[in-house]
């Protein structure tokens, strides 16, 4: 389905965000879009932030290793910012570690499969604008500073 071209230069990518990229290709033909690294509030930063194609707000944390996930102490703070929960995982991570009540996908770098439907619980209309505006903003920021990578951040903006 992606084929990768040699011949443009691939950054270093860590195993997370490997698995971040293949989600965000699988989310994509449901058509989603996502932002990685996304910052609801001050003090939390989601693997990736899903926006649907109508308007739900899905989290999905990537976790490569069982020390990975047992090290994440935030985890239960995204619930409140998403109407769907998702962990991403490869197929050789110890499942049973995750907590229940929660989505499972199935990741590599190139693709997903979401094993098990995240509980919906929705947003409240305010922090839902709210989100999907700061969802937009920082896309905007991002393909802007890719597109200019010289230009000055914006005083509110997080480096």
């Amino acid at each position: 389905m992606f084929e990768e071209n040699p011949l443009t230069p691939q950054p270093s990518l860590q195993p997370g965000q490997l698995l971040a990229r293949g989600v965000a290709r699988h989310l994509r033909g449901h058509g989603f879009v996502s932002v990685e690294e996304f910052v609801p509030t001050r003090g939390l930063r989601v693997d990736v932030m899903a926006l649907g194609p109508k308007g739900e707000l899905w989290v999905i944390e990537c976790k490569s290793s069982r020390a990975d996930f047992q090290s994440d102490t935030k985890w239960e703070g995204y619930l409140e910012w998403c109407d769907r929960y998702f962990w991403a995982v490869d197929t050789e991570f110890p499942t049973d570690l995750l907590p229940v009540g929660s989505g499972l996908i199935f990741a590599d770098a190139y693709d997903a499969e979401i094993i098990r439907m995240a509980p919906e619980d929705k947003l409240a209309p305010a922090r839902r604008k709210k989100i999907i505006q700061k969802f937009a903003t920082d896309a905007a920021r991002r393909l802007q500073r890719y597109r200019d990578p010289k230009l000055a951040p914006m005083p509110d903006e997080q480096t």
